[in-house]
């Protein structure tokens, strides 16, 4: 049976959603789909070839218009106009997120050491815009909703013949709307619950407390061109989006977990926490 990499694909572009994006993130649901049903007309295609032992694939992510206008907002911090249209920014944008998916994507998949896959390797083959024409290309279509924070939006997966069983989908399977394919294993019925596990649960947790996390904080970001930083030279000033009076974001792992603000601990900089946890920072 062929090692299922959905799971690791739906937790990596997730990931990276929150890290570039700095909002709550998840795929809630995954349905599989024609092109004829989508009302779309223009998107950021891009594509992504994926290689292991004796297999050569591709997988292409299709933006629509409504998404990839927001993703660019989202990372430039919300502060910009929201685009109607897609232009070269955008593109460039959905572009760098879609390289950041499968980069981290290709590490995890690496790590867990799968029999049937052993080195994976994911190359970018580039984004640009295309019409809705493009999907009918496609055989295995489905599409992803995603939530960011409150927002819902939706994105687009292509996978061909190769990579399709990789993805706990059979191949055989005709594309229709009605067919639910959440990209993981389904039991038909719950797991017992081990009361002896549930039992020892704070004894067990505390193996974990010596376990290292690194914690960084943001002092803000800012979407720039390839173009732009081959220009840059020694005394460069790079302006960011962060206003001076706005709270520093505390992450663990990539992960925003608080805000706080600069302090000075000893000659040494230090953080004062202002905000941290889910409900105070109305992390869904």
């Amino acid at each position: 049976m062929a090692s299922d990499l959905s799971g690791i694909f739906k937790a990596e572009l997730t990931n990276t959603l929150e890290q570039l994006l700095s909002k709550s993130s998840s795929v809630v649901g995954v349905n599989s789909i024609s092109s004829t049903d989508i009302n779309d007309n223009q998107f950021v295609e891009s594509k992504t070839s994926i290689d292991f032992k004796d297999i050569s694939s591709q997988v292409i992510l299709f933006t629509p218009t409504n998404t990839a206008t927001k993703l660019e907002y989202f990372m430039l911090g919300g502060i910009a106009d929201l685009k109607e249209h897609i232009d070269d920014e955008i593109t460039d944008a959905v572009g760098e997120i879609v390289s950041n998916v499968f980069g981290s994507f290709s590490t995890s998949v690496n790590a867990q050491g799968f029999d049937d896959i052993g080195n994976i390797k994911c190359e970018s083959k580039g984004s640009l815009v295309v019409e809705q024409t493009s999907l009918n290309e496609v055989k295995n279509l489905f599409e992803l909703e995603l939530a960011l924070d409150d927002e819902k939006l939706k994105i687009y997966l292509g996978l061909d013949d190769l990579i399709l069983p990789h993805f706990n989908i059979n191949s055989s399977d005709s594309v229709t709307n009605d067919t639910d394919l959440s990209l993981e294993p389904i039991s038909s019925a719950p797991s017992p619950i081990n009361t002896d596990i549930m039992a020892d649960a704070p004894t067990n947790l505390d193996m974990l407390y010596d376990v290292k996390l690194r914690l960084s904080v943001r002092l803000g970001t800012k979407v720039v061109l390839l173009k732009d930083i081959l220009t840059w030279d020694v005394g460069e000033i790079i302006e960011l989006e962060q206003m001076v009076n706005e709270p520093l974001e505390i992450l663990v792992n990539g992960i925003k977990i608080g805000e706080g603000e600069a302090v000075v601990v000893e000659g040494k900089f230090g953080l004062k926490v202002k905000k941290i946890g889910r409900n105070r920072l109305n992390i869904k």
